[in-house]
């Protein structure tokens, strides 16, 4: 998990310095719980459980080099490891990378609307490390890997100087999904962040 963080850490650095140039870049962290449909049917011998609940931090990142329109980079993950159908112990980490419109509808307030794409990582911890002698070590975990369309929206106010705090709402349609009941997933919360440049 170290690796996969570090990676995208440094992806969205060397993307933020090539736009060096930009009007604005805003820096945020929050936190937000994941929402899921019910299950459509009842019919099925194993019912996947539903992806909801939990505490997820996030952190962001906008740079606006055209105005209003941007490029936005989020990350969420499970502070607390969930369970998994009641036995295995599991977190999952959300990513997306969006286009972003901000128009400003005040002084102080800026809508945000954004659409882009990204991946879920469901990482699932075993009860006993998976050795052997073709390895260089010992696996604690298995994960599993699934592409993402995002669609998110906030509402941006200006509190305080460059400072911003942000209610927001994204939608995932998460690629076969097939460890939760349904490729629809939902998260909501806020950030508090601080802008960079032009207000």
């Amino acid at each position: 998990m170290r690796r996969f963080l570090w990676l995208t850490s440094a992806c969205t650095l060397v993307l933020f310095a090539g736009l060096a140039g930009a009007q604005q870049i805003d820096i945020a962290v929050g936190g937000s719980t994941l929402y899921s449909f019910k299950p459509i049917t009842a019919s099925e011998a194993f019912l996947p459980p539903p992806e909801k609940g939990g505490t997820y931090p996030t952190v962001s990142a906008e740079v606006f080099p055209w105005g209003r329109l941007g490029i936005n980079g989020e990350l969420a993950f499970r502070y607390k490891q969930g369970l998994y159908n009641g036995y295995q112990n599991f977190r999952p980490i959300l990513y997306d990378f969006n286009a972003v419109y901000a128009p400003r509808i005040s002084r102080k307030i800026t809508a945000e609307v954004m659409a882009g794409i990204g991946g879920q990582r469901l990482i699932f911890y075993n009860s006993f490390n998976s050795c052997t002698a073709a390895t260089s070590g010992c696996v604690a975990y298995i994960s599993s890997n699934h592409f993402l369309g995002h669609l998110g929206v906030g509402v941006r106010y200006n509190f305080w100087r460059h400072f911003f705090i942000r209610p927001e709402a994204h939608y995932y349609l998460i690629n076969n999904n097939f460890e939760f009941h349904s490729d629809n997933l939902f998260r909501v919360g806020a950030s508090i962040g601080y802008t960079l440049g032009s207000k």
